[in-house]
């Protein structure tokens, strides 16, 4: 028989993990990198500070509405040394009606020019978008013109004819004026998104046998929610916010609205009660902020999505 000796001392083929770790270093970080870890956090340290900027008003009139009335500008803080909730309940009572009275006001007309300016702007819109008409290109830069229009051009002109109609002291010139499709900024936002929806849709439409009421009814809005979203959410806020119209075209305590009695805590001969303006300041942005966060998703798409083609 042959003997076979195994030697235990020849050297093997495979390295070891410490000659793998030397030939293999770790990348050591390039300055490169660095400077753009400093610039990510300049950065957002800028956005912070300029969103606690664009803040501090808010939350100033936040916590001055908890302070009495006399520590207001002696303390311009927002760590207050003495706190109060008389404020709200002296606002809530102190004009000639309750405030929910005047928010109940606004609620109407916001509602109306809701309803207004969805279903007459969306109209237009579809005509602008969807149908061949003579002048279809005429009137449609005229619209676009009527965007550059200030309100102060059209106010007196407004008034005169809404006296005639014996219409001040009621919500009608406010509401009226959103079911003739006046707001020719809604009318090009939905113009642009319409365009975007093919044509095609359209024409098997019409296959089946559907007419431009059916297809403005049954595809258009439908698809047009994020443009009617971004829509509704605009008009509340401006509708809302508007100061100048209420004022002109209502004149009477019982018509106001919440921006037209905001005004009357403000006091010329220097008795104001900066108190429960702030406080019911506050209580008409809540309305507002709700809007805003529970739409918000919509205005992005709607804005987002307008305009492509």
């Amino acid at each position: 028989m042959t003997e076979v000796t195994v030697r235990h001392d020849a050297p093997t083929d495979k390295p070891t993990l410490t000659e793998v770790a030397d030939q293999y270093p770790e990348p050591a970080t390039t300055p490169s990198r660095w400077r753009a870890n400093l610039r990510s956090v300049l950065k957002h340290t800028g956005l912070i500070l300029f969103g606690l900027t664009m803040l501090y008003p808010l939350l100033w009139m936040l916590v001055s509405s908890f302070k009495p009335n006399d520590l207001i500008f002696r303390e311009p803080g927002l760590i207050p040394s003495d706190v109060t909730l008389s404020n709200y309940t002296d606002g809530w009572t102190a004009l000639l009606h309750p405030f929910d009275h005047y928010l109940l006001n606004s609620m109407i007309i916001v509602a109306g020019s809701l309803i207004g300016n969805l279903i007459s702007c969306s109209m237009a819109a579809y005509a602008f978008a969807r149908l061949q008409f003579r002048g279809r290109n005429l009137w449609f830069a005229i619209m676009l013109m009527s965007i550059m229009l200030p309100i102060h051009v059209i106010i007196v002109p407004q008034y005169i004819l809404f006296s005639e109609l014996s219409w001040i002291n009621t919500f009608l010139p406010l509401i009226v004026p959103k079911l003739l499709a006046t707001d020719a900024f809604f009318i090009f936002l939905m113009v642009q998104f319409f365009r975007g929806i093919p044509s095609e849709l359209d024409e098997a439409a019409r296959i089946d046998g559907c007419g431009h009421g059916r297809i403005y009814l049954r595809i258009m809005l439908p698809l047009s929610v994020p443009a009617l979203a971004t829509t509704a959410i605009f008009t509340f806020i401006w509708t809302w916010n508007d100061f100048f119209s209420q004022l002109v075209f209502l004149t009477r305590p019982d018509m106001y609205t919440v921006p037209v009695a905001l005004r009357t805590f403000i006091d010329s001969t220097g008795e104001s009660s900066w108190g429960p303006l702030f406080a019911m300041s506050i209580v008409s942005l809540l309305p507002l902020f709700l809007v805003f966060l529970f739409g918000q998703k919509y205005l992005v798409k709607g804005i987002a999505t307008t305009g492509i083609k």
